[in-house]
């Protein structure tokens, strides 16, 4: 009986996930087929990670992404409208507790990278293949998501697509 009060108390406790945007950076190089995509190390853990952050009242979804690519590595570019996918993590608060997030990925298409921006020297950031990427982050849907964007890649890359960030 009391595993069941405690087990139905848990649930009552639950919470949805908390909403997060992130941006795949990525850029095309000249002499190889595949992109190179931007991770960044988070500022508490110094795991690596792709930039995201909170919603902001006024802004859609892809603007937040945007934004965070600018404040978090110093980017800019064309970033997608529609989300690439979607990845979950825990995240562990300054208090000790842990909160499931959600995190809404889009892709962004790097054509300028700033010497100035809001998190110089707080994080490192490194161009790596997806392949790398992959093996480095720690969420497995994270994983899964640079394997579908390097494919997706591939199967559509040119110039129409990049114009139309279909990726």
């Amino acid at each position: 009986m009391i595993s069941r009060i405690a087990s139905d108390v848990q649930l009552m406790l639950r919470r949805p996930p908390r909403q997060q945007y992130a941006a795949l950076c990525f850029r095309k190089r000249k002499k190889q087929a595949a992109p190179e995509v931007l991770l960044v190390t988070s500022r508490d853990t110094g795991r690596w990670v792709i930039p995201k952050g909170w919603p902001m009242p006024g802004k859609k979804s892809h603007a937040v992404a945007e934004r965070e690519a600018y404040e978090e590595a110093g980017v800019k570019g064309n970033v997608s409208r529609e989300p690439l996918g979607y990845y979950t993590y825990h995240k562990g608060l300054s208090d000790g507790l842990k909160i499931n997030c959600r995190v809404q990925v889009h892709a962004l298409e790097v054509k300028d990278m700033l010497k100035d921006f809001p998190e110089k020297g707080t994080r490192r950031q490194e161009w790596v293949s997806c392949e790398e990427a992959a093996s480095r982050v720690q969420e497995p849907e994270l994983k899964v998501l640079f394997h579908i964007f390097a494919q997706r890649f591939n199967r559509e890359s040119g110039p129409a697509a990049a114009e139309n960030n279909e990726y």
